[in-house]
């Protein structure tokens, strides 16, 4: 599917690759009150977390057409229960509420997958539907191979035979952030085999 929008997990996509590497704090994104959260050090608390809610905030605004602050998403997430925060430590984005969410609040369709072998993504993208993907986040440097699998969260946009496009939401320039695109090959590498297919209510 095309067209799909791209949101970061930060609002300046431009300065990802810098905060990944330290060279800046998240706290100082210029961007941080776009998100929604209450104070600079709340967005860089949560920012690191929300790789599933930059996912269901692209799907959210290309089935509904309404955009949504990432961070009034991450309130009715913790309202599901979709994110928990107990001592200073930070669960999330856990699945079932998270679906949960998405069917109540969105009239989306959304189930969750496990197991699911590559060749059946292309299945799990049929019509208008997209896939949550669990990934290692080393998938925004795919020359370099992942130590395992899983721990971060892209949204697959299609999929075919040859190749899948997909938004990565902690992409370190546009090539991996937007529409990026690789093997099925190479996606395996990094993928998972779970994550939640969506598709309108």
């Amino acid at each position: 599917m095309t067209n799909v929008p791209y949101y970061a997990q930060w609002e300046s996509p431009e300065l990802i690759d810098d905060f990944l590497s330290g060279r800046r704090r998240p706290r100082d994104d210029p961007r941080w009150q776009d998100s929604g959260a209450r104070s600079a050090n709340e967005y860089e608390t949560w920012a690191r977390h929300v790789c599933g809610l930059a996912c269901l905030k692209m799907a959210i605004a290309h089935f509904t057409g309404s955009v949504y602050p990432i961070f009034r998403l991450l309130e009715r997430a913790i309202q599901h229960g979709a994110y928990v925060e107990r001592d200073g430590e930070i669960k999330g984005m856990i699945y079932a509420p998270a679906t949960q969410l998405l069917r109540e609040e969105f009239g989306l369709q959304a189930t969750v997958h496990t197991a699911v072998e590559m060749h059946e993504l292309t299945k799990h993208l049929d019509g208008d539907a997209l896939f949550v993907a669990s990934v290692h986040p080393g998938i925004r440097r795919p020359e370099v191979e992942p130590p395992a699998r899983g721990g971060h969260l892209v949204l697959i946009t299609q999929a075919t035979r040859d190749a899948l496009r997909f938004h990565n939401p902690s992409g370190v320039e546009r090539a991996t952030q937007q529409d990026a695109t690789l093997t099925p090959a190479v996606f395996a590498r990094f993928f998972a085999g779970r994550g939640i297919r969506l598709a309108p209510g």
